[in-house]
């Protein structure tokens, strides 16, 4: 069994009619799930800018509704977001699921946030606090991780722990790292027989150097798509991933409490300060 996945390597800030359009050609090419990459709704707002109202919404604000319209209309489930204003107050980084009738499925708050020139997220959104889950759609089990989530494996092994037969991992990155994300998202996708799919934002944006392609790898570790094509298909076969998890490393258990028991007795910290040059 396999699901046509579209992963659109684009970003519609107020551009309703755009996405529009390129949904419908995803779902006329045979997809049933569309991934946009991170906050795809809006400008990329770290690359400079300082925090601002008109950055973030709260949960089914006017972008929310207008990507869940839009996944409605093309009749495709889309992985879309953005900048959230949460009940607490604090902003978060969501990256949300809806189905293909335009009804909202998962919402996950990105956790591990950089904080460097182009890059300056800590300073727009604090980091979610609720751990990654899967979600069934079209048969498919999909859990997310945005961006520089995938660059630490406890969400990825949290989500093969549930059952996930595919992560997908919307991203804004830069072109020169793309070596390092392939390494990651190869070794990630053996250690948890798992697809991952990532579209990236597609060009630079002011403060910002992105761009890069889409990528998608297999449970066995091999890239399958890699191209700068806007809308890229990949047939994802869930047979891939039974039979990844058959084999070594997939077959090994993944003894979750003691895992917990071991964080738990830690504190988060952050990394060594690096000195200024």
């Amino acid at each position: 069994m396999s699901i046509r996945i579209a992963l659109v390597s684009e970003v519609y800030p107020d551009r309703f009619d755009a996405l529009l359009e390129d949904l419908g050609a995803a779902a006329d090419a045979g997809a049933r799930i569309a991934v946009l990459p991170e906050c795809p709704a809006q400008g990329w707002a770290p690359g400079g800018s300082e925090p601002s109202d008109l950055d973030c919404e709260p949960a089914g604000g006017p972008r929310d509704a207008w990507q869940a319209l839009a996944a409605r209309e093309a009749g495709i489930a889309l992985l879309g977001g953005g900048i959230e204003r949460c009940p607490d107050g604090q902003r978060r980084n969501a990256a949300v699921l809806w189905d293909a009738s335009g009804r909202e499925r998962l919402r996950y708050h990105k956790m591990h946030i950089p904080d460097e020139p182009g890059f300056r997220e800590a300073a727009h959104y604090v980091p979610g606090t609720e751990p990654p889950t899967v979600v069934e759609i079209e048969g498919l089990r999909l859990g997310v991780q945005i961006c520089s989530d995938n660059q630490r494996p406890d969400g990825t092994m949290m989500l093969a722990a549930q059952g996930c037969d595919c992560i997908l991992n919307p991203r804004a990155t830069e072109v020169g790292l793309l070596d390092r994300w392939k390494t990651i998202w190869r070794s990630n996708a053996m250690v948890s027989g798992c697809w991952i799919l990532s579209p990236n934002r597609p060009r630079p944006e002011p403060g910002t150097p992105l761009g890069g392609p889409s990528v998608a790898v297999d449970p066995d570790g091999e890239i399958v798509v890699e191209t700068t094509d806007k809308i890229s298909m990949v047939d994802v076969d869930i047979d891939a991933v039974v039979r990844s998890r058959s084999r070594y490393p997939g077959y090994l258990g993944i003894p979750s409490a003691t895992y917990a028991a071991a964080w738990a007795m830690l504190q988060d910290r952050d990394p060594r300060p690096i000195a200024d040059p």
